[in-house]
């Protein structure tokens, strides 16, 4: 199985930006697509972006389009996902999350939270107005 870990959360004026990392153990890393989400109080954990296991597919929310970018170094076994030009909706525990990969171009399999099966305990991102 795979282990995750986020890091790189914390307090950010809007319109600053933050570098989240998905740190992964697991001898098939560079198998694995991986994902980020968020969960803010009261709502779902929605979608943020997601990595193929290749890497050579990518989707992004819509909300963070233009934002945000996701890439993954499958040396390092690492997600980073930089985040620019934040708004206090992004405020939310932002969770990595991991599955083996699907070899397929169908977003839904990148998009959904139910597909994965491994997932990171979260990291804490504040954006304050």
């Amino acid at each position: 199985q795979v282990q995750l870990v986020e890091s790189g959360g914390g307090l950010v004026q809007a319109g600053g930006s933050l570098r989240l990392s998905c740190a992964a153990s697991g001898r098939t890393f560079s198998n694995y697509d991986l994902g980020w989400f968020r969960q803010a109080p009261g709502k779902e954990r929605e979608f943020v972006a997601a990595i193929s296991a290749s890497g050579g597919r990518i989707y992004y929310a819509e909300s963070v389009k233009g934002r945000f970018t996701i890439s993954r170094d499958n040396a390092e076994k690492t997600v980073p996902l930089q985040m620019n030009d934040l708004k206090p909706d992004d405020t939310a525990v932002y969770y990595c999350a991991a599955d083996q990969a699907v070899y397929n171009s169908a977003s839904r399999y990148y998009t959904s939270p139910t597909r994965y099966d491994y997932w990171g305990q979260g990291t804490q991102v504040t954006v304050s107005s």
